[in-house]
């Protein structure tokens, strides 16, 4: 199936990326070179956005966004999403830089974006799919995700997954000045919202791999952070101001 990559951007948020970003934009112009990337850098003091810069001399379909300050990971997508509707992109996804998202796992998202709105690389469909994470946060993300269905009603196995592909569509039914969160819980927002307007949701099984090179950002603190925005949103849809 010929996909249209071509018509599709990728968005990676960087902060102290130096030991992957290289790699990564090389290996996704090395795959898919119709595709573009945007970087979201936010003043990375290890020199990431100076290895973007000389790479974009090379690659021109690689675009970065500087920020001052590591300003969190909600207002970079929506950042990058807003670029991406001004440049009229009709597939968008969401991509880590440390390669714990497979880039040869992005023709599947996007052959299932063709036919729904939001499309999830899962984790948790049709059985656990992680490496290497240890037990207790395996646990712990997969009791969130079942706590999670269970207040909302979302028919969604991963619901803090971030490895996404939105169409135009999904994107267009958001107000981006009304989200309300900006650090992992921002990815249950989204969910809920698009599926709270009756727009189509797909998870697609994905195999989800620890960071390899660099410093995780994962605090013990994100997965929490999730459970108690699941209450705020449920309480919005409730009063009709989500």
């Amino acid at each position: 199936m010929q996909l249209p990559f071509e018509k599709t951007l990728i968005i990676i948020p960087t902060y102290n990326e130096i030991d992957n970003i290289e790699k990564m934009v090389r290996t996704l112009f090395s795959l898919y070179p119709e595709l573009s990337l945007l970087i979201i850098e936010d003043g990375s003091p290890d020199g990431t956005a100076k290895v973007v810069k000389s790479l974009m001399t090379e690659f021109k379909n690689l675009f970065m966004i500087e920020r001052t300050g590591k300003l969190g990971l909600g207002t970079a997508y929506i950042t990058g999403f807003r670029w991406a509707l001004e440049k009229d992109y009709d597939y968008v996804f969401e991509m880590d830089c440390d390669f714990s998202h497979d880039p040869k796992q992005i023709p599947d998202l996007l052959e299932a974006a063709l036919t729904n709105d939001l499309v999830i690389g899962s984790r948790y469909i049709n059985g656990i799919r992680i490496i290497n994470w240890p037990f207790r946060r395996l646990l712990l993300s997969y009791c969130a995700s079942i706590y999670t269905r269970t207040i909302t009603g979302i028919p969604i196995f991963d619901t803090t997954g971030g490895f996404k592909c939105f169409k135009k569509s999904a994107l267009l039914s958001l107000d981006f000045d009304r989200i309300i969160s900006n650090g992992y819980s921002f990815q249950l927002e989204l969910n809920y919202k698009i599926w709270s307007k009756g727009l189509k949701i797909n998870e697609v099984p994905i195999i989800f791999y620890e960071r390899r090179d660099g410093q995780s950002k994962m605090g013990g603190g994100i997965i929490l952070e999730a459970i108690f925005a699941v209450f705020r949103l449920r309480i919005k849809k409730m009063l009709g101001s989500l």
